[in-house]
């Protein structure tokens, strides 16, 4: 009888990870190498072909092929996706912008709020209303809307979330605009309310949205070029996505619907967990999961990951609930901040060191890698501690340079150039702010 083979692939901010399985036996083949930014589809290229050549085998004996990934959301908390536009109802476009009532420090008069996904600029208003009851107040003006189609096409923007008012009750006009607006700009990507999170509460729905809709365009690329590599490489079967709540999905979907994937990798991650804590007999745990650009932190009680019906990504205060931007979707509940393993560490001009939440990636990646990155990062600092062995890493496939990870932090750490001020002794100091 032909063994039959399951494949799973993680695409991360700084590596992609492949197993291997052998669906009768569970004899698995690994490989990692290097995430590539600029085309995630490159880097799963060459692991399969490492994956294959490691085997023995190639894409013709995979049955199923599972893919899971973070890269969306890198780039939301990066701000990495393409123009995106609001349409809202007339006097409604502010709302990513007020947000709610909540404050997530009520004592802290200089409170920062995270900035909103889709700047004023691009965010517009339609005529048109919707009751509570789901009556049509107002109706939607096409003339309007064309005329925005042509806004919309000067400003170069690629995708448009449409959030309007009660839509999750009567999401007629929701889907009339965005008719309009892809017959009259057929190359964008559209996201309605009414369809990505048909719920009350108007924040958070627009929020979500708008969300799906900045990651819309760059899901739907890399994914079809994911794809594409599969099946050069000979696999032809359906490709499945992780979803965040745990289940799966295929890739149309997927790239409808790109918020559903926000945690597909970490949630993956700890539903592994779960596994082996049945083989162990531990019912209950923390699990943690520390990439090249996050860390996230989930909770397990009797084999059963905690869930929730939304999420916060890009907290503007780490550990700190509704501090971030928050989506309504099914998920394992997860705290995520922006410090992984190629989080860049800089000094601010108070003196203060501050970690992330910008990334290295694996372009240029840590300085230690010996690509050109000057920035330090966490990996450079373990290294320098000897918590990383530089002559085996990546299970040997890499080595790293442990005098380059050293320079960078001295030269953006330890002495930056402009923190020379803070160095003064006081009397000096005092006179110079006095001569000045």
């Amino acid at each position: 009888m032909t063994a039959k083979y399951r494949l799973g692939f993680d695409i991360g901010g700084t590596f992609t990870d492949f197993v291997l399985m052998d669906e009768t036996t569970g004899e698995r083949v690994l490989e990692k190498c290097l995430t590539t930014p600029d085309d995630p589809a490159r880097g799963v290229s060459k692991g399969l072909s490492l994956l294959f050549d490691k085997s023995g085998l190639d894409g013709k004996s995979v049955e199923v092929a599972i893919h899971a990934t973070t890269l969306i959301t890198n780039a939301l908390i990066e701000r990495r996706g393409l123009k995106t536009a609001l349409v809202a109802t007339q006097g409604f476009r502010d709302t990513l912008e007020m947000g709610s009532e909540v404050r997530y420090d009520l004592y802290d008069l200089f409170m920062v709020k995270p900035a909103p996904l889709i700047p004023r600029n691009l965010r517009f208003e339609i005529n048109e209303r919707i009751t509570r009851d789901g009556d049509i107040l107002t109706p939607v003006d096409e003339a309007q809307v064309v005329a925005l189609a042509r806004q919309l096409a000067a400003l170069e923007v690629r995708s448009v979330a449409i959030v309007f008012m009660h839509a999750y009750r009567n999401p007629v006009h929701e889907r009339q605009v965005a008719a309009i607006l892809a017959r009259e700009l057929p190359d964008i990507t559209i996201s309605t309310s009414s369809s990505v999170a048909p719920e009350i509460r108007e924040y958070e729905r627009a929020s979500t949205t708008a969300a799906n809709a900045y990651a819309k365009p760059i899901t739907a690329r890399y994914l079809d070029r994911v794809y594409h590599t599969l099946t050069d490489a000979g696999y032809c079967n359906k490709l499945y996505m992780m979803l965040s709540a745990g289940g799966v999905t295929g890739v149309e979907v997927a790239k409808e619907y790109p918020i559903r994937m926000l945690e597909s990798g970490p949630a993956a991650g700890v539903l592994a967990a779960i596994f082996y804590a049945r083989q162990l007999g531990i019912p209950s745990l923390v699990t943690f999961d520390m990439g090249g650009t996050t860390a996230k932190v989930g909770l397990v009680k009797d084999y059963e990951a905690a869930k929730s019906g939304t999420f916060e990504f890009g907290r503007a205060a780490r550990f700190k609930k509704g501090s971030g931007l928050p989506v309504k979707m099914p998920i394992i509940e997860l705290i995520e901040i922006g410090a992984g393993g190629g989080s860049i560490a800089a000094m601010d001009k108070m003196g203060l060191l501050k970690v992330g939440p910008r990334s290295a990636s694996a372009q240029p990646g840590p300085a230690c890698y010996g690509q050109g990155g000057r920035l330090p990062t966490v990996t450079d600092a373990n290294l320098v501690l000897g918590y990383l062995n530089p002559g085996y890493f990546l299970g040997g496939a890499m080595t790293l340079d442990e005098q380059a990870a050293r320079d960078a932090i001295q030269e953006n750490i330890a002495a930056p150039p402009w923190a020379s001020r803070w160095r003064k002794p006081p009397a000096e100091s005092m006179k110079s702010s006095i001569k000045a």
